[in-house]
């Protein structure tokens, strides 16, 4: 027993040494092509991240974006107790399934590396995961659902955009800002890769942290206003609809095997997308709270909190951080699409930043159009959450782990080692079981009749291509 528990060791050991030393030949040789030492320190600090940290960053910047401002929103459907319990409970759903998703890596990563294959100038992605442990079928699937719901990602950053600048500047409509704001998202087609992102994750967490505070101390300092009602939860329809809001509030580990493989050592990935979200609770929970105890059923027709805030400078300051932070979330969900777009034309083992750059625009030009046709800020986030976030990032790699270590050589052979807090299949395989039935009875089932409801809603009052969804009747009135 003692033996073989060695092998097992030595295996491991093994595997690891394997995906390092691969690592540290894909930076060495990036390190080679830049040429001046000095340029590349400073070039390094600000450009090139693979630290522990700069993944917790990236999680965290990147699970909470325009969401923030839609939460309160969530609450006013649902009511405040519902909706603290449920953004702790999917916190924690969350950040499980994104620890199967980084077991699931390593064991694909592991595997390969067993086999010399090399993964220099190729970032592995998670339909090659599934793909490499259960076949093209699972391949086809995780393609689907991962790609939908990142170009739906994408189309609500810019959504968010157009919503949030109108706060600032009303003179044009919303739809207007989606083009101008369409164009300049484009030009994340230049950021090559997640390594790339280190700078950004930093000051994008640090922009919605202001956010999240400017809205839980502005609605504190406003008061609440006269007459405040607190009747959620009132429907069915719209109890669910802000349940399936968190369900995507914290499902946004749609890019987590791109994170982890911008990492120098994956392995250390397990615990950190936890550690954000316990970060994130801190931001999310406070500020919703806030905004709908000030606000209260107003909230119910005003999905973006930053419309019922007093206009000021605090409140400008806040809406401009979050565009800039939109930006950079647009970047995190596109850029997925653009490895895949690449691998489909031929052009993702290209070195030239230019020609990869001029590849990749033909995926903005369907994000553009979506965020115009559905300007629904707040529901369109419902919908995507129940009928795309249940089965990306809660369902599959769930279902995908269970059937990955389903034979007794695979768990005796597995890469990693149970978690120390789970240390039984029975119980790892009773937990994935349930998380797959809760997800889609109530995250698909119930979220998708009440989200779908919801948004037939928004079509039906306001229309496709909605010049200006949301806005204050008379136009001439200054910062609603």
């Amino acid at each position: 027993m003692n033996l073989s528990h060695l092998q097992t060791m030595s295996s491991e050991k093994q595997a690891e040494e394997a995906i390092v030393s691969s690592l540290n030949e894909t930076m060495e040789h990036e390190e080679e092509d830049q040429g001046d030492n000095s340029i590349f320190s400073v070039k390094s600090l600000l450009w090139h991240g693979g630290s522990v940290y700069d993944a917790w960053f990236s999680c965290a910047s990147n699970q909470v974006a325009q969401v923030l401002l839609t939460l309160p929103y969530s609450f006013s459907q649902m009511g405040m107790l519902s909706g603290i319990i449920l953004q702790v409970f999917y916190g924690v759903l969350g950040s499980w399934t994104a620890y199967l998703i980084s077991v699931l890596y390593i064991e694909y990563r592991t595997r390969k590396e067993k086999e010399n294959v090399s993964f220099k100038n190729h970032v592995i992605q998670w339909f090659e995961v599934l793909d490499g442990l259960l076949g093209p079928y699972w391949k086809a699937i995780g393609l689907a659902f991962n790609c939908t719901f990142l170009l739906f990602g994408s189309v609500i950053q810019l959504i968010a955009c157009a919503s949030n600048i109108y706060y600032i500047n009303d003179k044009l409509d919303k739809r207007t800002w989606t083009y101008i704001f369409g164009a300049c998202c484009a030009t994340t087609v230049f950021i090559p890769s997640f390594h790339n992102y280190r700078i950004w994750s930093f000051l994008g967490l640090g922009m919605t942290t202001y956010t999240a505070w400017y809205l839980t101390i502005a609605a504190l300092v406003h008061g609440q206003v006269e007459g405040v009602t607190h009747q959620g939860p009132t429907k069915l329809v719209l109890y669910f609809t802000g349940a399936t809001n968190i369900l995507y509030t914290f499902g946004g580990h749609a890019v987590t095997v791109e994170i982890m493989h911008a990492m120098w050592k994956p392995q250390k990935f397990k615990y950190i997308y936890l550690l954000a979200t316990l970060y994130v609770f801190t931001l999310t929970i406070p500020s919703a709270s806030a905004v709908y105890w000030a606000f209260g059923d107003q909230l119910l027709n005003h999905s973006n909190a930053f419309s019922l805030l007093p206009h000021s400078a605090w409140r400008d300051a806040a809406v401009i951080l979050m565009l800039i932070h939109q930006f950079i979330t647009f970047g995190f969900a596109c850029t997925p699409l653009y490895f895949v777009w690449e691998k489909v034309v031929g052009m993702h083992d290209t070195k030239s930043i230019c020609l990869r750059a001029v590849s990749r625009l033909p995926v903005v030009i369907p994000i553009w159009f979506l965020a115009i046709i559905f300007p629904f800020f707040g529901p369109i986030n419902s919908a995507v959450g129940s009928l795309l976030v249940s089965f990306t990032v809660y369902i599959i790699p769930a279902l995908a782990h269970t059937l990955t270590y389903k034979s007794a050589s695979a768990r005796k052979n597995a890469a990693e080692k149970l978690p120390c807090f789970l240390p039984s299949w029975t119980a790892i395989y009773a937990v994935n079981t349930a998380i797959m039935i809760w997800v889609f009875v109530v995250g698909f089932g119930l979220g998708g009749w009440a989200s779908m409801t919801n948004f037939i809603k928004q079509v039906d009052t306001f229309g496709l291509f909605a010049k200006c969804y949301q806005c204050p009747p008379s136009p001439s009135s200054k910062h609603h």
